[in-house]
């Protein structure tokens, strides 16, 4: 089993790419996780953010089997797990597990807004018995379904151990972390996971890593590396302008489809679709602001970086290409 422990950094939420035909891109998808791990990625997430809501459960399989496939010997895999009901979070689950997933990662049901504390502790407490991996709770509530008591996650904890890590998105994030952290001794192993936005703060607070999109993980790996040096001065200037690009990321739709773009423009992926209906419309002005403010952060952070002439890709100093 993965340890706890092994799950620190930067870990990219990868995005669903589509071919013409709306069929999962194979090829695409592998040319994502090179690219994130070129980056200086620690590991990579299948979350809200790769459409899983999206997909049937025979595509989100799929999906999560070719990422196992080639991010092998790259890094950990976390994969996403919730779901309506306990018995089908507990077979996602499995199915994590038996393609050599090293975590997984789970939303409490979106659609039972009454579910008691009770009820959403026997939903995680089904799935960490199901398998041996780690757990990472996802309180998904800044963006779908209501929030998770600090009370249930802090118990989770106490009854399971390390096993079980955090990843509060539901405001006020910061609070969340340290109640978290405070209510277990500092045990706790927390994500931030608002786009890297709240990574400084969050890092204060005792986070390990964070969850952004692919889009610019770079920039986040960038933040975190000068977090873990101790240099706060340039952490806190990459984090001005990324904070700008994610102001514009207001909806889960808005994530899904500014990543995309942004993704399609670094030649990371050849299509920018995106299944609907959706619930963000960026118009041409819309991507132009996206750009330029994509722009002044590529700036920022390009003195850490070079060009690979030969990929066209971005990647940092002193890593080696992958072959």
């Amino acid at each position: 089993m993965t340890a706890p422990t092994d799950l620190r950094g930067v870990f990219p939420v990868l995005q669903a790419p589509f071919d013409d035909d709306d069929h999962l891109d194979e090829a695409a998808i592998a040319s994502e996780i090179e690219w994130v791990f070129r980056c200086g990625a620690n590991g990579v997430v299948l979350g809200m953010v790769s459409e899983l809501l999206r997909l049937s459960d025979g595509e989100r399989f799929d999906f999560a089997e070719s990422v196992c496939k080639h991010a092998l010997g790259m890094g950990p895999v976390v994969v996403s797990v919730g779901a309506e009901s306990t018995s089908v979070a507990v077979r996602r689950a499995e199915h994590a597990l038996s393609i050599g997933a090293n975590a997984v990662m789970a939303t409490p049901p979106i659609s039972v807004a009454g579910a008691t504390d009770l009820e959403q502790e026997q939903y995680y407490g089904a799935i960490l018995r199901a398998v041996d991996l780690p757990l990472i709770v996802q309180d998904a509530s800044g963006y779908v379904g209501r929030s998770l008591g600090i009370h249930l996650q802090v118990h989770l904890f106490e009854e399971f151990g390390d096993r079980v890590l955090f990843k509060p998105e539901g405001p006020p994030v910061g609070i969340a972390i340290s109640s978290i952290m405070e209510q277990t001794h500092g045990g706790a192993r927390i994500f931030e996971g608002l786009g890297g936005g709240a990574l400084i703060e969050s890092y204060r607070r005792g986070v390990v890593g964070s969850m952004p999109g692919a889009d610019v993980c770079w920039a986040v790996i960038a933040v975190w590396r000068a977090l873990e040096s101790g240099d706060f001065r340039r952490a806190y200037e990459i984090a001005a302008p990324l904070s700008a690009l994610l102001a514009m990321q207001t909806s889960l739709d808005a994530f899904v489809v500014i990543e995309k773009h942004l993704l399609v423009r670094q030649g990371v992926l050849p299509r920018a679709l995106c299944r609907g209906p959706l619930g963000f419309a960026a118009d041409g002005e819309t991507l132009a602001e996206v750009d330029r403010l994509f722009d002044r952060l590529r700036w920022v952070v390009d003195e850490k970086f070079s060009q690979d002439t030969e990929r066209n890709e971005l990647v940092p100093i002193g890593s080696e290409p992958l072959t």
